[in-house]
């Protein structure tokens, strides 16, 4: 592939033309095109169901296409699956560490099944976990860890076999906020040490701190895809006004604010007004002699893109 700005060849991690995944009558993935460059961040955001997890799947080599073409480091994951998943990382989204092992162990073990020989597995086991900052936790129970101290050493766990390629699906899900933000400090560092990342999200923060570019998904199809700063550009305005009016009001309230900004949205409790300058908004609604219970002027983000193109919110 040949970068068109630099007019650079472009090493390509993925390639994907018209794929699809099918589930009988369910059509999980209906004819998408990706490309993944090598180094960079690459994320699939929408909401549950929209295709991503089918998706991954089969980049991880581990469900086979309905149809379409794929190809992972250049290879056919139908013919050359296990040499594909050797040079991967997967990272899932449920935990599946094992509690009968410390902390160690889950990592020693797992590199063993690499065939990663016993004295480079240990050394490399001990250097993971200082990078996701659990050396003091190497002796503990996995029942004892927290959730973002599990979900680190998950990560961890997938990097094992120092991979070309990690998959990272919903990496950060029930964590609390402190937790995701180490998690992110971490997934970006190994961007920096040149792991290519490919990320499932249905947080919108998640892809804005994480991706370098994302396609947005829903109902199995890509609906726009470029970087985050990008997309925004594209498809909302600068700010957004959130409107937060009484039980029933928003739907009756949205036509006497509709002249205030290019668009309204009219969510269950609050109207969003979307332009260039919120904090005006707000003083006009204001001057018309409407009384909003709660203001917020705030930039418009990626769940803002998701909802004009789709018409819903990320977590619909």
């Amino acid at each position: 592939m040949v970068n068109e700005a630099s007019g650079e060849s472009v090493e390509l991690m993925i390639s994907a033309r018209g794929l699809t995944k099918t589930f009988g009558e369910v059509e999980a993935v209906r004819g998408i095109d990706v490309d993944v460059r090598r180094a960079e961040a690459f994320g699939f955001l929408g909401p549950n169901g929209a295709g991503k997890s089918s998706t991954m799947r089969m980049i991880a080599a581990v469900s086979p296409p309905t149809g379409g073409t794929l190809e992972i480091f250049g290879l056919d994951p139908t013919a050359h699956g296990a040499g594909i998943r050797a040079r991967l990382g997967v990272c899932p989204q449920q935990d599946s560490l094992d509690t009968e092992l410390n902390v160690f162990d889950n990592l020693y073990i797992y590199g063993r099944y690499f065939g990663i020989p016993r004295a480079d597995v240990k050394a490399r086991a001990h250097e993971l976990l200082e990078f996701v900052q659990l050396t003091d936790k190497a002796d503990s129970r996995i029942d004892s860890l927290s959730g973002g101290m599990k979900r680190r050493l998950t990560i961890a766990r997938s990097l094992i076999n120092s991979p070309d390629l990690l998959l990272l699906d919903e990496p950060t899900t029930g964590l609390d906020p402190q937790a995701r933000h180490v998690v992110w400090d971490r997934l970006f560092r190994l961007k920096q040490q040149g792991v290519t990342l490919v990320l499932t999200t249905h947080y919108m923060d998640e892809a804005e701190q994480l991706c370098d570019r994302l396609v947005v998904m829903d109902k199995g199809r890509i609906v726009a895809e470029g970087s985050p700063l990008a997309l925004i550009a594209e498809h909302s305005t600068r700010e957004v006004a959130e409107l937060r009016f009484g039980v029933g009001e928003h739907e009756g309230t949205a036509a006497r604010v509709s002249d205030l900004g290019e668009r309204v949205e009219v969510l269950p409790d609050r109207l969003l007004v979307y332009a260039e300058d919120g904090e005006e908004v707000v003083t006009k609604v204001h001057e018309r002699g409407l009384s909003p219970v709660a203001t917020l002027v705030r930039r418009s983000t990626l769940e803002d893109v998701f909802l004009r193109l789709t018409g819903r919110t990320l977590v619909d």
